[in-house]
């Protein structure tokens, strides 16, 4: 390719076309390119996760994730509205089901408000019943920001407006390397060079991997967590309205399984969180050696292993255990049976993880001459997209400038 462009971003997810989307529409001149290693854009996190608009509940004041989800959710609808984009902000219910899940029930009320959430509404156990009448909780929750979409939708949007834009998108693009020496940064395949001013690496589960090509000593490694879902089935989708969250464990950087009505239609249950053996390891018996090294030889793993490992073996025996995967959707509703699940797809979470065995819970950035990493944006990184993807695009353009 003999163009040089100004941005080259690698990965077509949500956070990739957003950060050009938001490139084109700040600088309309810009030359930007999107290298994807796959055939169509949203074709991992993006396109397998459960299509939620999240509110802002979960996150420190303050913290990246917390400030991007709140800007995000209000660009996102804003998104939708202008382009015809179909969501339902139908809200959520948060439930606790023991005396031990209040005290964390009340830091969610509290954290919600200072990131300023209005009409949080505090539930007893009748009221909980007028929402949802077949959830058992004895105190919970109900947020009305909480909604539902489908990102590939969002996704289809953002492409069309890049192209329209005189953004371009090359696909089956696997970059093997990056050359940041020099006065060019030049991004190798073996589809071919380009060569461009700036690199953005967006590249979701290989992030890390991408990184590396130029930090050899990097404190992050991305590890894989397969999240699988089951579809409730037609007569028995009654048992849920809307959406139905437990009370998340505070140590764990994962929700619980919990009930999502799809804005296609129909009602999701899960997902899980399952350590996986490859990056894109979507099925159980989906295995890959060097990934599978590459997790268990990072120290930081390790430590994540040995501290979570009963928490751990309780995720791989409701994976293989349909039995147990149903009675942990019981708590919530007791009335959801095992035969009313059929097995339905998978999606794998990219979380980093530090070499001291942190897993990073926040957004992470990490820029150096030529290129900005972004190695850490799990959930709610869709919800969040859009402002985190203006985020990315000022501090491109604050380099461009100088």
């Amino acid at each position: 390719m003999s163009k040089k462009y100004d941005v080259a971003i690698i990965g077509g997810g949500i956070v990739g076309l957003a950060t050009a989307y938001r490139l084109l529409t700040l600088k309309p001149d810009m030359e930007v390119v999107i290298l994807e290693k796959e055939s169509h854009v949203a074709a991992h996190q993006t396109g397998h996760n459960s299509g939620v608009i999240h509110s802002g509940l979960y996150y420190k004041p303050g913290s990246l994730k917390a400030i991007n989800c709140i800007n995000g959710y209000k660009m996102l609808l804003e998104f939708c509205d202008a382009n015809n984009i179909p969501y339902d902000l139908c809200g959520k219910i948060v439930v606790a089901t023991s005396e031990q899940e209040l005290s964390q029930l009340d830091i969610l009320f509290e954290r919600g408000e200072q990131n300023g959430l209005k009409g949080i509404i505090r539930l007893n156990e009748s009221e909980i019943k007028e929402r949802e009448p077949n959830c058992r909780g004895i105190s919970g929750l109900f947020v009305p920001q909480t909604g539902i979409i489908s990102y590939k939708n969002v996704c289809k949007v953002l492409t069309e407006k890049i192209e329209n834009a005189g953004g371009e998108l090359v696909f089956n693009y696997k970059v093997k390397g990056i050359n940041l020496e020099g006065a060019d940064c030049i991004v190798k395949s073996e589809a071919g060079e380009v060569i461009s001013n700036l690199v953005i690496n967006c590249a979701g589960l290989y992030s890390d991997k991408v990184a590396e090509f130029n930090e050899p000593n990097l404190d992050t490694r991305i590890i894989p967590f397969r999240g699988e879902y089951y579809i409730v089935k037609p007569e028995k989708q009654y048992l849920v309205k809307n959406l139905i969250y437990p009370v998340p464990d505070p140590n764990f950087p994962f929700l619980g399984v919990h009930f999502t009505r799809m804005i296609e239609g129909g009602v999701e249950a899960g997902p899980n969180a399952v350590f996986a053996f490859k990056r894109e390891g979507y099925k159980k018996t989906d295995i890959d050696l060097g990934d599978l090294w590459n997790s268990l030889s990072w120290p930081g793993f390790r430590k994540v292993a040995l501290k979570y490992w009963k928490t751990g073996f309780g995720e791989f025996y409701r994976s293989y255990s349909k039995s147990a995967f149903t009675k942990a959707l019981q708590k919530l509703v007791p009335d959801i049976k095992k035969e009313d699940l059929i097995p339905s797809g998978s999606g794998v979470r990219a979380q980093a993880c530090d070499r001291t065995g942190g897993l990073v819970d926040d957004f992470k950035i990490i820029e150096k001459a030529g290129i900005i990493n972004i190695l850490n944006a799990p959930s709610p990184a869709a919800t969040s997209s859009l402002s985190i993807g203006q985020t990315i695009a000022e501090l491109a353009i604050s380099r461009m400038d100088k």
